[in-house]
């Protein structure tokens, strides 16, 4: 098994590159970029810009009268350059490096990465790798207790629907399953908000941030109420849309497996319900459910609490990489990106190490062979 994680780590860096490499290329095709924010925000064209920063009114892209020396010729390649000095865009595509070939940028990119030196965001004068550690609590928080309840929930309820199939239980059961299916995350934490969080009814839970004003100055006991104070309404809500699809794919795991011959003949040998379906069923049932670990858990921590973070006020990495799309803030786009892959790549090493040790008859050696 060593030799094998061994190589799984090495592949992790031609499997980044490759990846890197993809997306970069993606991106020179793609309309727009950071010049042409730039630009947009000088001659007042950026509605976005102006009504995220509060700069005023914008002006309609065919009025010319007040922006500086529109109508003037200009040999700028970019839309909405017209009558800005090409002194000026000279130096704004030197400012975000854009001045040297792409294929010289990707190699100073990677070369970075290597250090894992993320470079500096465009727009907000701060490091990628500041940005990302000041984010990293709030998806951290989000994907690992999410997940973890997820899984709590779902794989005992499945089992126990499993052994009771066709039961009053299994069916009670099914019906909050079709509802967890039914209601999307971001739908429940709106309704979470109206009920419990001063949106019309009660207002017992916040709505901004993981802690409160003043949390260093509080006990430690107390500091931990009010992280999982703030927690309880994002966790509700994306717990609701993510243990359905679970709980009924280890239901019908467990109940393949305990049609099989072999437990009906463990039955007829006497063994009991207990020691059958936890000593055999439960190890080859599960083998399914560990395979799609890390991609549910990548799923959570990145695009599953996206919406939950804008609605709850939550500053992650899911908002950070949204907006940075947004406003083509490169350095953030490829820092994150970069940040997801190589987690996603660990994750699937994890996944196959869980594979091993809930069945060691799987040997991935003997596999490759």
């Amino acid at each position: 098994m060593y030799p094998y994680i061994l190589r799984r780590l090495l592949l992790i860096v031609p499997t980044l590159f490759g990846i890197m490499v993809i997306n970069f290329i993606v991106i020179q095709f793609v309309p727009g970029g950071p010049v042409e924010q730039m630009i947009a925000q000088l001659t007042g064209d950026d509605v976005a810009a102006t009504a995220r920063f509060g700069g005023g009114t914008t002006q309609e892209a065919g009025d010319t009268s007040q922006r500086p020396d529109i109508g003037s010729e200009s040999t700028s390649r970019y839309r909405g350059a017209q009558g800005l000095p090409p002194d000026l865009i000279l130096e704004i595509e030197q400012q975000f490096g854009l001045d040297k070939p792409a294929y010289e940028r990707f190699i100073i990119m990677m070369g970075n990465y290597v250090r894992f030196d993320f470079g500096d965001s465009y727009f907000q004068d701060r490091s990628v790798a500041q940005l990302l550690i000041d984010k990293l609590p709030v998806s951290i928080s989000l994907g690992l207790w999410t997940t973890l309840l997820v899984y709590l929930i779902s794989i005992p309820l499945g089992v126990a629907k499993s052994v009771r199939d066709g039961s009053r239980f299994d069916v009670w059961t099914s019906g909050l399953v079709i509802f967890g299916n039914a209601v999307p995350g971001f739908l429940f934490a709106i309704l979470l908000i109206i009920l419990f969080a001063g949106g019309r009814y009660l207002d017992l839970f916040p709505l901004r941030g993981l802690f409160s004003t003043g949390w260093e100055d509080l006990h430690w006991y107390e500091q931990i109420k009010d992280y999982f104070w703030h927690l309880t309404l994002p966790l509700l809500s994306m717990v609701i849309g993510g243990f359905a699809g679970l709980t009924m794919l280890t239901k019908n795991s467990f109940l393949e497996e305990i049609n099989k011959q072999y437990v009906i003949t463990a039955r007829a040998k006497g063994l009991t319900e207990r020691r059958m379906l936890y000593g055999h069923v439960f190890r080859n049932a599960m083998l399914i459910v560990i395979a799609g670990f890390p991609s549910a858990f990548i799923g959570i921590f990145f695009t599953g609490s996206l919406l939950t973070e804008v609605i709850f006020s939550l500053d992650g990495i899911g908002l950070l990489g949204f907006e940075a799309a947004l406003t083509r803030d490169y350095p953030v786009m490829f820092g994150t990106l970069f940040l997801f892959t190589l987690l996603g790549l660990v994750m699937g090493i994890i996944s196959d190490v869980m594979y091993h040790l809930v069945d060691p008859r799987i040997d991935f050696e003997t596999r490759e062979t």
